[in-house]
């Protein structure tokens, strides 16, 4: 039995807000929090309403203020020698780092909040902070590892009848097992996981599942499911501000066109991702965005040399370091378009 999601990053006076609250509403609070913190002179209360800016501002694509949002709060924290509220600090900035595409700084920021967690004996920044790890190392490639991470917090947050966490245990698995072509274990791990979001009001993380879904529906050959999924988390994203995982679940819907075939939407809805991605600056993103346009585009009948050259260039601007898995899909795409040409 999971109790109901709560969002532990709004702290103190913020702590009543819902998980789902939209976030253009929760950054107006957390601002208003900031100000009345300033002069009271409470650093403790200022670092908490800095992260909460910091998680509105990176979720609504605002990243300049995010990372001037949380290096505020983790100084904040330090002035009022809280080590509980820099490592909430320093998970935001490891997230904000994971979503620009920086992924070493990424595991160094919330290894250093998970160390900081476990001296102040918060148990909940140090689950977040391992969650935060667990899933940049599966975003780089590093997948052996992070399914070890995230057997152990599934573990864990099961125990623990954590909501939150289950979900994003079983998701990070999920996507492990549809990376490893297992699609029956897939299904079932995000299947799971929208079944928990949903019965404890976990929006956020219903979102995510039902993406999941459509990719492993797709795969098998279910497109129209898959839209259907695809638009019932797109109105969650669009509700909550959601803009990263509103402009993944417009790419998913990007490679289920694909799919299916209908290469011409494909390429227009692959342009629409391009486009959010960027302008909340997330490389990942738009890479795999750009990847499938490119692709959609060969279908269509594009010159093969032109699309090669772009292919290149994309692949030129990933560093193998930071986005492993993110250019080896672009390489394999590359032999792929020789291997027809031969």
């Amino acid at each position: 039995m999971y109790g109901k999601a709560f969002a532990p990053e709004y702290q103190g006076q913020l702590r009543d807000m819902s998980v789902n609250t939209a976030y253009e509403d929760v950054l107006a609070a957390a601002r208003e929090r900031e100000f009345r913190a300033v002069d009271k002179g409470s650093g403790l209360e200022l670092a908490q309403a800095r992260l909460a800016v910091a998680e509105a501002c990176r979720r609504l694509g605002k990243l300049d203020e995010a990372d001037a949002a949380w290096r505020g709060s983790y100084r904040a924290a330090r002035s009022a020698g809280e080590p509980g509220a820099m490592a909430w600090a320093l998970w935001s900035g490891g997230t904000l780092a994971r979503q620009r595409g920086q992924l070493t700084a990424a595991v160094r920021w919330l290894s250093s909040g998970r160390d900081l967690a476990k001296q102040a004996g918060d148990q909940l920044a140090y689950g977040y902070s391992l969650a935060g790890i667990a899933e940049t190392l599966r975003i780089r490639g590093d997948h052996e590892e992070a399914r070890e991470l995230h057997e152990q917090l599934l573990a864990e947050a099961r125990e623990r009848g954590e909501c939150r966490h289950t979900v994003w245990a079983l998701e990070g698995l999920a996507q492990l097992d549809r990376n490893a072509g297992d699609l029956d274990s897939a299904w079932q791990r995000f299947a799971e996981a929208a079944k928990i979001a949903k019965e404890g009001g976990d929006e956020r993380g219903l979102a995510w599942a039902l993406r999941g879904l459509a990719d492993v529906n797709s795969l098998c050959g279910e497109h129209d499911e898959a839209l259907r999924l695809l638009t019932w988390g797109e109105h969650i994203c669009r509700r909550m501000d959601l803009s990263s995982a509103l402009a993944y679940n417009r790419k998913m819907r990007g490679n289920v066109l694909f799919r299916a075939c209908w290469y011409s939407e494909a390429a227009r809805t692959y342009r629409d991702a391009r486009k959010m991605f960027r302008s909340i600056n997330e490389p990942r993103g738009a890479a795999l965005a750009e990847l499938g346009l490119l692709k959609s585009l060969d279908k269509l009948g594009r010159p093969r040399p032109a699309t090669e050259r772009e292919l290149y260039a994309l692949l030129d601007t990933l560093d193998s370091r930071e986005l492993r898995h993110t250019k080896r899909m672009v390489e394999e795409a590359i032999i792929e378009m020789r291997e027809m040409a031969a």
